[in-house]
Order: C-alpha cells, then structure tokens, then sequence
C-alpha cells in the first residue's frame, strides 16, 4: 500500500477546535500513516502574537488527547525566515521520495485564495489536496477562482483514491461545520484580564482545555 503522509499547516496562534476538529476528519477519510502539523512562519499574515516555543507547545497539548497521533513537524520555524508552502512541499518531497502520497489539509477559506499562494499550481505537482468545508465559506465551484475551480474540475477524486495518488487529487469534505477563527479568541482573550472571557464568549467551546490553560498560565494575547 502507498505510504499516505498528511499534512496540516498554518500559524495556530493559537491552535483551537477547528483545527483539531479538520485534522481529526481527514484521519478518519484518509487513513494516513503520519499526520504532520507543520507550525508556520507565514509570509500572508502580519506578526505573529505568540512565540514559536509557545505555539508548538499548544500543538502538542491540543492533540495529546485525540485517538490518532500526530508528529509536530518544525522545519518551517527551525528554519528560521517565513517559508512558502511550495517550498516545504519540495523538501518533503525529496525527503519522502516519489512514490509517497503527501495530502496537504485546508479548509475552504485557503481554497478560495489558493491563486494567491506562490507557485500556486505547482501544489498539484508535489501533493494531493483534502478541502474542508467551513460556514460562510463554499466549495461550490462558482465560489472560487476560475483557475482554481478548472484545477478542481479535473482533479477530483473519493478520499481512497487520494490516499492512493502520490499527487494531483483533490477531495473535498462538505461534512465539517466548525465556525472558529483565531482572531476571534485572540480578540476574547485580550478584552477581559480576569478570565479572557468576552461578553459570555465560552472558551472552553473554542479552545482545548489544555491550551487555554497554558494561554492563562503563560499570560498570553493579553492587549
């Protein structure tokens, strides 16, 4: 059987459910023998409010308690300048050889700007794409980028059949109704000192336990 490597980057600052709850769905579609989260130095977003040390240590208290494993993959911080996920796609492609299938995890707001994204096409040469879908944000192809949505068109496949693709596949997940963004518990926990409550926002719904413990604990987002 092909080895199935999937991936999940992004800045996680911090990581919350929605995150946990994405990489938890494509284990169950998609099988992989590794799941990898890949923290980021992101060149799209402006500076990041938590440290690298501290962001990877909320990763592993997210995930510690789920039924599938993970291994938090740091090259993109260790490495020390932002990095293009077309660049990280081409080291691990050398690194895992060609016959891997590498999945790179997203939702469907990433999808709908992915013309943006260096290199943008070249994705398709390197890895395959698992699409979840999030409210507000459709993955009806009407709803995105014209090139986007021709890629899409040729290029969609049942989850078996990406798992078994070392690239070029694209299956999309419409089941994932998870509304949470990071700048939402960020601006929760920077207005209120005492607790990082916002106006009866419920953290423990956005958050794992075990990160907004650390978040309290370590003082941060505080404005």
């Amino acid at each position: 059987m092909t080895r199935c490597v999937a991936l999940l980057g992004g800045s996680f600052d911090p990581v919350h459910h929605g995150h946990v709850a994405l990489a938890a769905l494509f284990a169950e579609l998609l099988r992989p023998d590794e799941l990898r989260i890949l923290p980021a130095l992101p060149w799209q977003k402006a500076s990041l409010q938590a440290g690298e040390r501290d962001r990877i240590r909320m990763l592993e208290l997210a995930f510690a308690g789920e039924s599938f494993d993970v291994v938090i993959d740091t090259r993109e911080i260790d490495r020390g300048t932002p990095t293009y996920t077309v660049e990280t796609l081409r080291g691990l492609r050398a690194e895992l050889g060609d016959a891997a299938s590498i999945v790179f995890l997203m939702g469907a707001d990433q999808l709908q700007k992915l013309d943006t994204w260096r290199d943008w096409q070249e994705l398709f040469a390197l890895c395959n794409l698992a699409v979840a879908a999030r409210p507000g944000y459709a993955l009806d192809e009407d709803r995105l980028p014209p090139a986007v949505a021709d890629q899409l068109a040729r290029r969609l496949a049942a989850p078996g059949e990406v798992r078994a693709a070392s690239h070029g596949k694209v299956c999309l997940a419409r089941t994932l109704a998870v509304d949470i963004s990071a700048t939402q518990i960020r601006n929760a926990l920077g207005k209120e000192p005492a607790t990082g409550a916002d106006q009866g926002t419920d953290l423990g719904a956005l958050v794992p336990r075990g990160v907004l413990d650390y978040i309290q604990q370590h003082n941060l987002y505080k404005s």
